[in-house]
């Protein structure tokens, strides 16, 4: 009986967890940095049940796909390499896992930077954390789903899209210092409210610069003496860098800023200036943006309801995220998404779920 089968009477265990949408702090993570993130409302559901053999039934409903693998034969497909991951994890932690049915459904839009993936392994942590009685708490869920992420699916990702899948609400940010994972919760400014927006531009991650981003702020930090860009103490130190390694460290630099500064912010404006310079340096100094996603954020600012607005996640395509009076919200997704279309682009409304 494959994982298509199973159904609410003979599921043994149900986890879900949501996406996110990062409000500030972007490529800072994997540099110790901090972050903003807040979770979004569509979430990624799993359910599994034990089948009496050593082999896993994955069946992902929104893809349409079923795989079969097992320990010895891990799967070629690449979205079951997250799934895969996560089980050779708690496996390694000496936990016996069973062969399994597993049932994926998912809300969570896909390569538009709403962390699906993160998602996806949380869910599936969380539903072996119940079906094993595993003792692990929501931090090492979300450091396992990292592992799994970078160590199975070859994305060289940072904890933030995890830890917020994992620990974030959808009513209030999430600040996180990826060194130390401390966190607090922020409160949305007061009158404000966010709105993302897909750009119809689809991205992979894991073929597109990101890894090379990375890999050149290692390389920045190396030529600075320093373990990672958060130890960098002034601006300054960091103008001697060669080309593109000065400019990636300048992001890195001001993005720590930002989220900082949003601590103290004083309103929804303010909050807002930051998220405009945000987008700013990342299309120019981490050069993550496109010409379309340049455009719906333009467009966005424009707007007399919205505060600032930015691209959201790893770049190259995706989704904007702007925070906007929240009276305002379907007026500006509707002007904005009818002079998007009438540019020769398809975009979307993807938070709120419309």
């Amino acid at each position: 009986m494959n994982a298509g089968s199973i159904t609410t009477t003979t599921t043994q265990a149900a986890a879900d967890a949501p996406g996110r949408v990062n409000l500030l702090g972007e490529h800072t993570d994997y540099n110790d940095g901090f972050v903003m993130p807040v979770a979004i409302v569509q979430r990624t559901s799993v359910r599994m049940r034990r089948n009496g053999t050593q082999a896993f039934n994955l069946h992902a409903e929104e893809l349409g796909r079923a795989v079969t693998f097992s320990f010895d034969a891990p799967p070629e497909e690449h979205f079951a390499s997250y799934v895969f991951g996560c089980l050779a994890l708690v496996r390694g932690q000496g936990a016996e896992v069973p062969g399994l049915d597993i049932e994926v459904a998912s809300e969570v839009p896909m390569g538009v930077g709403l962390s699906s993936s993160a998602a996806l392994e949380v869910a599936t942590l969380r539903c072996l954390r119940t079906l094993l009685a595993l003792p692990i708490d929501d931090v090492q869920i979300a450091q396992l789903a990292q592992r799994a992420e970078i160590e199975y699916a070859h994305v060289r990702c940072g904890i933030m899209d995890q830890m917020a899948s994992s620990l974030a609400a959808t009513d209030r940010a999430l600040l996180i210092d990826t060194r130390s994972l401390e966190r607090r919760d922020v409160p949305l400014p007061a009158g404000s409210a966010v709105l993302v927006l897909d750009s119809g531009i689809a991205r992979t991650l894991a073929g597109s610069g990101y890894n090379q981003r990375r890999g050149e702020c290692e390389e920045a930090a190396r030529l600075l003496g320093v373990a990672s860009l958060r130890d960098v103490q002034h601006l300054q130190a960091i103008e001697g860098l060669p080309e593109p390694m000065r400019r990636r460290a300048r992001h890195v630099f001001t993005e720590n800023e930002r989220v900082l500064s949003a601590l103290g912010c004083s309103g929804a404006e303010e909050f807002g200036r930051l998220m405009n310079a945000s987008h700013a340096s990342l299309r120019d100094d981490y050069e993550v943006s496109t010409p379309e996603l340049d455009q719906l954020v333009a467009m966005l600012q424009a707007q007399p309801g919205v505060f600032g607005a930015r691209l959201t996640g790893a770049g190259f395509g995706g989704a904007c995220v702007a925070l906007c009076r929240s009276d305002a919200v379907k007026q500006v997704a509707d002007a904005v998404l009818a002079q998007y279309g009438g540019a020769g682009h398809s975009g979307k409304q993807l938070v709120p779920a419309a």
